[in-house]
């Protein structure tokens, strides 16, 4: 399970997703930085889309260096 959190004002964004839902959050992101009533920011998602994408990196790294039995 990964976690991805932005606290904004008083806003808090929360994401919790497995490795098989980075497109989903990806897409999530993305809607909310168009949602003109939210106070997230293209910018913010942004950033938080590199988070995913490197923990989805460092998940594939970790995956390939195990060595198989």
């Amino acid at each position: 399970m990964n976690v991805l959190a932005l606290v904004k004002n008083s806003e808090r964004y929360v994401f919790l997703y497995d490795d098989d839902s980075t497109e989903s959050v990806l897409q999530k992101l993305g809607q909310y930085a168009a949602d003109e009533e939210l106070s997230f920011s293209w910018y913010d998602a942004a950033v938080l889309s590199q988070k995913v994408r490197r923990l989805k990196e460092e998940t594939i790294a970790k995956t390939s260096a195990v060595p198989s039995s």
